[in-house]
């Protein structure tokens, strides 16, 4: 921790937010002679970099001067009046809970923004490209900062836009039919979700996210409650995404450029389930507390279903895509995220909450190979991939092998790495749930998580087995080009992070615990 002028820390959270908007104005601009380099389009892609480098430098600094004594305070908060009528202010702040998921948004934007650099994604104008990563990051970063509810849900829809469009422009076959499906069932969530935002702020006198969260939903009846946590729970739902809500997410990855599958997974489906934590949880409780096994229903059922869904599509003869495979694993993982905090339990949250991060640096890693892989082999059909032999990564491109293989065990949870800890801590809170909650159910769901992690284990090591093992390369077949160094530049990174936070995970619990339990506590310990 360094120490920082509270002026300087607002500073550094509102750049952090704006500079991506005021950086994809620029991205649309014609670039200065002495900047354009070989072409305007490697200018705007060197654009990209300087600016996603520069937030990603920003949150940085925040996060060293952040007061990691105090992480359950809101820290570098901006509070002034945009709506005088509806009482609607530019409210910004970050605690244990948030900065985190900053800092991974702003991580993963800079890797995809320096990965497209030297691999620019195939389709139009890379400077609508650059353009649209920009205002996702804005939206993304702007969600997991603000404090005001009507500025939660603009922040929330802002991102659909430019998701939107990278799909339809720069994705595959079925680009647009994926493109459709993704904004239909985002927007048809998001519209109940602002009735239950417009619900709480209204009965609550409030839109104010600390004050409501302070109140813990003493100014709000328990049928308010129980509507409003439905209504917003389902739009959060649906971008999570859980299961039965799920079905745009295999579709939107497959067709998805390498980057768009990044962020999607890596930093969109985290929206959702930042909104139950920062949202329901500590506004609506007892509404929480009638929905919560419902929503641990779902989960575990999620979980299931992901993970055997993913063995359909790893089986020899099955035609499975793997992007799709891995898209699938989202819909399992992401239920261990919501089993934790339907538990309504500091164990349960915390291990959701560190779930939440290491899903983004794994998947995030695997979306990055499973493109790599896609590139040189011009499929990411797993039985075209496996052909007669496999398709051999350990003998004909051994560094890529042994990235894959490495992302597939954090996947599968393997302890020392980030996927374990949040999986185990979302089970232990299973075992033991909230006071007044049916502790049967609970053990039967953490049953079910606890079969989805064995399911998990057994599709990754197929895919590992179907895809890096293999024979030699065949007589007359071209050389396969090991991992560039942009790549290992890209994804180095991810690897590091994910090997720290499995080893060290007190730094990320030592964040999230304080906040976590005051939040609980309705801002009060």
């Amino acid at each position: 921790m360094i120490d920082i002028s509270p002026s300087v820390m607002q500073f550094l959270l509102a750049f952090t937010v704006v500079a991506p908007l005021l950086g994809a104005a620029a991205a649309l601009l014609p670039a200065p002679p002495g900047l354009k380099g070989k072409s305007p389009d490697q200018a705007v892609l060197r654009h990209g970099v300087t600016v996603t480098g520069a937030i990603l430098l920003a949150a940085l600094v925040l996060t060293l001067g952040f007061d990691h004594d105090q992480p359950s305070r809101m820290q570098a908060t901006t509070d002034i009046t945009w709506i005088r009528a509806l009482d609607v202010r530019i409210h910004l702040g970050v605690d244990g809970i948030s900065l985190p998921l900053l800092v991974l948004t702003a991580l993963l934007t800079f890797l995809c923004a320096l990965y497209s650099y030297f691999k620019p994604p195939t389709g139009p104008s890379p400077k609508a490209f650059v353009a649209l990563l920009l205002v996702l990051e804005a939206g993304t970063l702007a969600t997991f900062a603000v404090l005001d509810l009507v500025l939660f849900f603009l922040a929330f829809e802002m991102v659909l836009v430019p998701m939107y469009f990278l799909i339809a422009r720069w994705g595959g076959e079925g680009r647009r039919a994926a493109a459709g499906k993704f904004i239909l069932y985002t927007l048809l969530g998001s519209v109940i979700m602002l009735l239950g935002l417009l619900l709480v702020g209204i009965k609550g006198g409030t839109f104010d996210m600390v004050a409501l969260a302070t109140d813990n939903g003493r100014g709000l009846t328990t049928s308010v409650q129980v509507t409003a946590v439905l209504a917003i729970g389902l739009g959060l739902a649906v971008k999570t995404p859980m299961w039965p809500l799920h079905s745009w997410l295999p579709d939107a990855h497959t067709a998805a450029p390498t980057v768009g599958s990044v962020l999607l997974a890596g930093v969109l489906l985290k929206m959702g389930t930042y909104g139950f934590v920062r949202i329901a949880l500590p506004i609506a409780p007892d509404g929480m507390r009638t929905l919560a096994p419902y929503l641990a229903a779902f989960a575990a059922v999620g979980i299931v279903y992901g993970s055997l869904a993913c063995l359909a599509l790893a089986r020899p003869g099955a035609k499975g895509d793997l992007k799709r495979l891995i898209a699938y694993s989202s819909v399992g993982h992401m239920g261990f995220v919501l089993l934790g905090i339907a538990t309504l339990t500091p164990t349960g949250v915390n291990g959701a909450l560190f779930a939440n991060i290491a899903h983004g640096l794994i998947t995030g890693l695997l979306f990055f190979l499973v493109g790599a892989v896609k590139d040189r082999y011009g499929t990411a059909d797993l039985d075209t991939l496996a052909g007669a032999t496999g398709a051999a990564l350990y003998g004909r491109a051994p560094r890529l092998g042994a990235f894959l293989a490495f992302a597939a065990v954090a996947s599968l949870g393997l302890p020392g790495l980030a996927g374990f800890w949040g999986e185990m801590l979302a089970l232990f809170a299973a075992f033991d749930p909230a006071e007044g909650l049916n502790r049967p159910a609970y053990l039967v769901f953490m049953v079910l998580g606890g079969l989805g992690t064995l399911l998990t284990a057994a599709y990754l090591l197929i895919v590992v087995r179907r895809v890096c093992m293999g024979g030699p390369r065949p007589a007359g077949e071209p050389e396969l080009a090991d991992i560039q160094a942009y790549e290992l530049a890209a994804w180095t990174p991810l690897v590091a992070l994910t090997v720290l936070a499995g080893l060290w995970p007190a730094v990320l619990l030592g964040l999230t615990d304080p906040a976590v339990q005051q939040l609980l506590a309705g801002g009060t310990q």
